[in-house]
C-alpha cells in the first residue's frame, strides 16, 4: 500500500497546483487536517471547509503558488514524507517567496488524513519518526 500512498500524495500536490479543490478533497478523508507554519497561510485547516479556506488563502496571498516535489517516499505503511519547494509571488509585496519544506502525510484507508508542514526539514524527519 505504501506506493499507492505515494501516488495519492502526488495526486494531491498536482491538485493544489491546478487549484482543483474537489480533486484534492477526493484524496483526503472527511476529517482531514492540514497544519502549516508558512506565514501567509499559517494555522490548522480542518475538514473540507478548512481545505477550501486553505485554497482561498493561497489564492489571496500568492496567486502563482506552486509546489514542486523534490523527494517523496513512503515511511511505513501509512505515512509519506515529501520534501517540497514552495514558490509564490506575494500579492501585496510583488516579491518572490520561496521555501523548502518537509511535509509529513498520514494516511488512513488509502486517503490523506493529516498533513504536517515543516519549514525545518530536520523537524519533518523527526515527526516522521526518522530522527530522535
Amino acid at each position: 500500500m505504501s506506493q499507492e500512498n505515494v501516488e495519492m500524495v502526488r495526486r494531491a500536490v498536482a491538485a493544489v497546483n491546478r487549484r482543483d479543490i474537489e480533486a484534492y478533497l477526493a484524496c483526503c478523508t472527511d476529517d482531514v487536517q492540514l497544519s502549516t507554519p508558512l506565514a501567509d497561510v499559517a494555522g490548522v485547516y480542518e475538514g473540507p471547509d478548512g481545505i477550501r479556506r486553505f485554497f482561498a488563502d493561497v489564492g489571496d496571498t500568492g496567486p502563482d503558488f506552486q509546489l514542486t516535489i523534490e523527494r517523496v517516499e513512503a515511511i511505513g505503511p501509512d505515512r509519506v514524507l515529501a520534501f517540497m519547494l514552495v514558490a509564490a509571488t506575494g500579492r501585496a509585496s510583488g516579491l518572490p517567496q520561496d521555501a523548502r519544506t518537509g511535509n509529513v502525510y498520514d494516511l488512513a484507508g488509502g486517503k490523506i488524513e493529516r498533513i504536517r508542514i515543516f519549514v525545518d526539514r530536520a523537524e519533518a524527519l523527526e515527526a516522521a519518526g526518522l530522527r530522535e
